[in-house]
């Protein structure tokens, strides 16, 4: 990775690739948007193109690869390649967004899952899973965000497509709190994961912390904090930001 007070005008513009280590609560695009404005303001140009690899969910932290300028073409390249994610998921308890963006909506029994069921559903869902995406989503329906449907109250039908889950490992059971760790391919939503969880243990389930630890060869140990690239990329040129 460059070190960025190394940087210069040209070296943006001809293509780097950024990894970051998404804050909590921030939007990909927010992020996005926050690093191509602390490039066009300290390093002097006017317009540049910036892009990410693949959305992280507002609620999920952790890596995200982010181009800058000729790079932006290779985005496709990074989108394609397996993911590995840690998180928890809570038994008990089903949202409309299956995970913490909406309030609970039923509630269900968990005395009767013990830990072999856990462990063995992970084992079981390897392989090539048919997955339903959530509603909660910023796929396409009709010209429509899935989301504005959910949103709107009404209802649409999701079908299922083909992912693939290289990996499922329980690293932690503390009921009703399960931790994992996944490795998975593009495609693959998390939060479905967990809703499929718990219906595979005659219960309900949904997401309530995700991070992306890995993108292929890419890993959030190597990424940007915000605060240290805006400390980096001021260094030439303190202005208040």
């Amino acid at each position: 990775m460059s070190k960025i007070t190394s940087l210069t005008d040209q070296d943006f513009r001809d293509g780097q690739v950024l990894i970051f280590d998404k804050p909590l609560e921030w939007t990909s695009f927010q992020l996005v948007n926050k690093v191509r404005w602390l490039i066009r303001k300290n390093r002097n140009i006017k317009k540049i193109k910036v892009g990410h690899a693949g959305t992280l969910d507002p609620l999920a932290t952790g890596l995200m690869i982010i181009c800058t300028g000729k790079f932006t073409k290779r985005l496709h390249e990074f989108m394609g390649q397996e993911k590995e994610y840690t998180g928890t998921i809570t038994l008990g308890g089903t949202t409309p967004s299956y995970d913490l963006e909406t309030a609970i909506d039923k509630e269900y029994p968990t005395e009767h899952i013990t830990e072999e069921d856990i462990y063995a559903f992970a084992k079981a869902y390897q392989g090539k899973i048919m997955q339903r995406p959530p509603v909660f989503s910023a796929l396409k329906k009709e010209g429509k965000r899935l989301y504005e449907f959910a949103r709107a109250g009404e209802e649409v039908e999701i079908p299922k497509r083909e992912i693939h889950i290289s990996s499922f490992e329980i690293t932690r059971i503390e009921m009703p709190e399960v931790d994992f760790k996944v490795s998975c391919s593009k495609g693959t939503y998390i939060r479905s994961l967990a809703f499929d969880f718990g219906e595979g243990l005659k219960s309900g389930a949904h997401l309530t912390a995700l991070r992306r630890t890995k993108i292929g060869d890419y890993s959030v140990d190597n990424a940007h904090l915000l605060d240290d690239f805006i400390r980096e990329i001021t260094q030439s040129n303190p202005a208040d930001i």
